[in-house]
């Protein structure tokens, strides 16, 4: 078990299977500049495979997202999907991406044992995204919605950051494309995650303010904490149902009292939060020869270092160092 101090049990992996990225969105990292981690220093694909087994047989990991950087940018994916599904138990396995690629590779990943997606989209409108992600691919992440709906990686939750002069007037519209299209829409707070530290407490659009703007459309009944459990998103009905939308309030309304995540960053690092400070090395002890049971020591032993909160809602909070493009959302 992936136990800490504070009585959490993680069961929750995020995987970040790369730092790159074929988006620049102006709140995760600059246009240009950005020092990509080597080859030699990247987890490989039975590394990868390796380490998630370690984590499902021996420490009670039940979930397993892909993330990056952009996952679908990782040559191997499908082939690690698959090899993860035949774990035994079998984990729940998601991926989370910007979408683009996803049209030409949902049918695979589906096939190989992937559960669902999780896709990043903000906006409806073609050039606010790519004012927002300094590239004209918005068509290309629709038509990977679509395909991975089509695909059965079901539920599609779509993830939409709002940004003030820009997409802050789109809530509403948001909502109802996703309703529409069987999508679930999921606004998350925007948190630092910016290479270049651009970030600003008070430019952003509070989990308050993206539900007053959708009542101005809709009626939401909240689901309540026993629906929730460990999950990020507070959800509401809309309408009455079935359709639903989360908020991630990261910033504003914290809960880091029910985390369930443990994270392996694509250099092969533990975090025990995204937004922590200190790092475990799981890769050194994998290429010295380290046994499982070994890994999942050191494992378990990075795991009870973790800290009560994420420090998000601390005004004091300073942004990590090292870019989030490798440690994965």
């Amino acid at each position: 078990m992936l136990t800490d101090t504070y009585g959490r049990v993680a069961t929750d992996l995020r995987v970040s299977l790369t730092d790159r990225c074929n988006l620049r969105c102006t709140y995760c990292m600059p246009e240009e500049g950005l020092q990509w981690l080597a080859k030699p220093d990247l987890l490989t694909d039975d590394e990868i495979v390796r380490l998630v087994g370690v984590a499902v047989t021996r420490l009670g990991v039940t979930e397993v997202r892909f993330t990056g950087g952009e996952p679908l940018l990782r040559p191997g994916l499908v082939g690690i999907v698959e090899r993860c599904a035949a774990l035994d138990p079998r984990p729940r396995l998601s991926l989370t991406t910007n979408g683009i690629g996803l049209a030409r590779t949902a049918r695979a990943l589906k096939d190989a044992g992937l559960d669902r997606v999780n896709v990043s989209l903000d906006t409806l409108r073609p050039d606010v995204f790519a004012t927002l992600t300094r590239r004209k691919r918005h068509q290309d992440v629709l038509d990977g919605l679509a395909a991975a709906r089509a695909a059965g990686l079901t539920p599609v939750k779509v993830n939409a950051v709002l940004m003030p002069g820009h997409n802050d007037d789109e809530a509403p519209d948001l909502l109802a494309w996703a309703v529409e299209n069987d999508y679930e829409l999921r606004f998350i707070e925007q948190m630092p995650l910016d290479a270049q530290h651009g970030w600003q407490r008070d430019g952003m659009i509070t989990a308050e303010a993206v539900l007053a703007s959708l009542r101005t459309r809709f009626t939401l009944t909240p689901e309540g904490d026993d629906e929730r459990g460990s999950a990020p998103a507070e959800r509401w009905l809309v309408d009455g149902g079935p359709a639903r939308v989360g908020v991630i309030g990261s910033v504003t309304r914290p809960f880091c009292a029910a985390c369930d995540r443990t994270r392996l960053t694509a250099d092969g690092q533990i975090r025990t939060c995204l937004f922590a400070t200190e790092e475990s090395d799981l890769r050194g002890a994998l290429r010295s020869g380290a046994g499982d049971a070994e890994i999942a020591r050191l494992w378990q032993q990075a795991m009870r270092g973790k800290k009560a909160g994420s420090g998000l809602d601390d005004p004091s909070f300073l942004q990590p160092a090292r870019p989030m493009s490798a440690i994965g959302g």
